[in-house]
Parts: structure tokens; sequence; C-alpha cells
């Protein structure tokens, strides 16, 4: 048996990933805010496993216990491969430097970087203890490779993560582990995080009306489909570790 644990999973790319893991005969863990029931009656109907857990992944405390539970019932006896997707995250404080809102500045770096270290850290040893191999797929962003003006805290906190990806990568290639860790660039896609974006003001972010065409050209893809590209590549393709994969390479 497999397993995958996905955060964000209770809409959006997260929940496109979650179901493609079930129909893929994968069972789930998911953690977000809010639980998605069609996630537990899709894993009921097909008769594998699901679990839920609430997490703050702003809060360091709560990452550690609710993951740590979480890596208890993935890494468990019997499975033979966990799959864990660092999918949560928050495009804002969309505004300049010099604006910036200190709390949102915390929360942005805690969800988008500090949350997703803690958990491969504690999905990694989980790993080493029962021997069970992992693969980890931090889902960044172009904007962790390019500059957006309004998007500086966005913007490093994916550039972190992206290198985040490549030195663990290189750890465990180097400890000769069979873990995989790699970074996904889902593109543009129709979810709420672009409705925050074209929800902005011209002043904080002067790219807004590129992005409010991409809504009105059809130009943002269904989550399900970026979902699938990334699901299909991990458990058909062969996998490079340390690698930030694009949707454009996979779709």
């Amino acid at each position: 048996m497999k397993t995958a644990v996905i955060t964000g999973a209770s809409r959006g790319l997260g929940f496109g990933i979650a179901k493609n893991m079930l129909e893929e005969g994968i069972g789930v863990i998911t953690i977000s805010r809010n639980e998605n029931i069609e996630i537990k009656e899709l894993a009921n109907k097909n008769g594998l496993s699901y679990n839920h857990f609430q997490c703050d992944l702003s809060s360091e405390k709560d990452v550690v216990e609710t993951f740590g539970k979480a890596a208890s019932i993935a890494f468990s006896s019997g499975i033979e491969k966990v799959y864990l997707f660092n999918n949560a995250g928050t495009v804002e404080p969309i505004e300049t430097v010099g604006s910036l809102p200190v709390e949102e500045v915390g929360f942005s770096v805690q969800t988008n970087l500090i949350a997703p270290i803690l958990i491969s850290n504690i999905f990694l040893h989980h790993s080493k203890e029962s021997k069970i191999p992992a693969d980890i797929v931090n889902v960044s962003s172009g904007a962790g490779e390019k500059p957006y003006q309004g998007w500086s805290v966005y913007c490093s906190t994916k550039a972190g993560l992206n290198m985040f990806t490549k030195t663990a990568a290189l750890e465990q290639e180097q400890a000769g582990t069979n873990n995989k860790i790699i970074a996904y660039s889902p593109g543009i896609m129709d979810t709420n995080m672009q409705g925050t974006i074209r929800s902005s003001s011209q002043e904080a972010f002067h790219d807004i009306d590129r992005f409010k065409k991409f809504k009105e050209n059809g130009d943002l893809r269904h989550p399900d489909v970026v979902a699938g590209a990334i699901v299909n590549l991990l458990l058909h393709g062969e996998v490079k570790s340390g690698e930030i994969y694009h949707v454009n390479d996979l779709i």
C-alpha cells in the first residue's frame, strides 16, 4: 500500500491532487483548515484509507504536533511508500516593501517556507526510522525564479523553498536513501489565489491588469489538470530528485 499526505487539500490544487491519488488507488491523509467531504466519500467509495487533520501551518507548535501524528499513520506497518505534497500557501501580503504589514509577513514566511521545512524534516525522520521511502513535492511558483512587483514576500518564500528542495535532495542522495524531493511550479490556475491577486490594488501590484486578462481570456488551467500532471510524473514517470518541475514541461 501507498499513502499520500497533502496540505491545503480542501480546494484548488490540493483537492485535485487528493482526487488524482485516490483514483490511482492511493489512500490519503489531508491537512487543511476545513475538511472536504468529497475526498472522504471518494476514498470510501474506492475502499481506500482516509484521515483528516486540522492544522494552523503558521504555528510551529501545531505543525510539529499535527504532522507527527500524520507521519505515524503514514509510515505505519504495511506501507511501501509515502508521498508528501507541501501544497498549502498564501500569496499575501501583496504590497510594496516599506508598506508591508508585519503580521502578514510573518504568516506568509511561516506558511510558505517554515512549515514545509518542518514537515519535510518530520517525514524524512520517520522515513529513516521506518525504512519506508518518501517522495516529497514542494509546490513552488514561477515567482520563486522571477521577481514581481508587490510580491517581495511571496517571491522570497518560494525562492527559499526551491533552494531547500535542492539542498534536501542533495543530502538524501549523499546519504544513500531512496527518498526524492522535488519542487513543482504549477503555473496559473483557476483558484482562489488568482481571485486574491485580481482583487489587489494597482498601486500594490502593477501587473494586476495582466492577471485579470488571464481570467477573461480563459488562460487559467483547471487545478485538476495541473494536479494530474504531477501525479502522473510521480507514479508513472522518472523523477529526478532536486529538480524544479514546471507544469508546461509536463502537459
